[in-house]
């Protein structure tokens, strides 16, 4: 491993090249692992992370359940729109959005024209074991959470899927997932650049 570091680093550099300005976007359900593996994904390319959620709270000055609670879902969800946009236009980094920014056409618009989207695919079972140690997500303040997540896979799934790139999240270091997302950035540029696609 350490034999290779230089060839690695050579390779992030040429990777962190073809990205250009784009923004790494993460996309999934709640427990599908966007944060830390967006910060192993960030530290490997050597480029910011940003949690959207994390923003959202900053700019707010109120925590996501707070919102939920004192504004609705509908008005989360624009404040949410409007954040994504402001910061992609800041990038190359890696940023981790929640779990239903996809879903708004305008998000995944501003995704496709500022970023590359890769979806970290949980199945229920790993996606309520995660969740489970958690008690902040205002969509499972419900008497059978695992419905509504089952729901919510149901619907977003099919979105989630337009995205550039699909990684699967399951039970396994958190390095071994980061480098799958690194690797499969890798391929998609390269497919990319053989099309004649060139990232802004």
């Amino acid at each position: 491993m350490r034999a290779t570091g230089k060839t690695e680093a050579m390779d992030m550099a040429a990777l962190r090249d073809r990205l250009g300005r784009r923004s790494i976007v993460l996309v999934g359900l709640m427990g599908a692992g966007k944060t830390v593996i967006g910060r192993r994904v960030a530290a490997a390319l050597d480029l910011p992370f940003i949690d959207s959620d994390h923003e959202i709270e900053r700019v707010s000055r109120m925590t996501i359940p707070e919102l939920f609670a004192a504004y609705g879902e509908e008005e989360f969800r624009a404040l949410e729109r409007r954040v994504i946009a402001r910061l992609l236009r800041g990038g190359p980094q890696v940023l981790s959005t929640g779990g239903g920014a996809f879903m708004n056409p305008a998000t995944r618009q501003a995704v496709a024209r500022r970023g590359i989207s890769v979806w970290l695919k949980a199945d229920l079972e790993t996606l309520m074991h995660r969740v489970s140690k958690r008690q902040n997500r205002p969509l499972l303040q419900a008497e059978d959470p695992r419905a509504v997540m089952q729901r919510l896979m149901d619907l977003r799934y099919p979105v989630y899927q337009q995205a550039d790139v699909t990684i699967r999240s399951r039970d396994e270091p958190k390095e071994v997932i980061a480098g799958e997302v690194v690797a499969g950035l890798a391929r998609f540029l390269e497919e990319r650049k053989e099309t004649g696609t060139a990232a802004s």
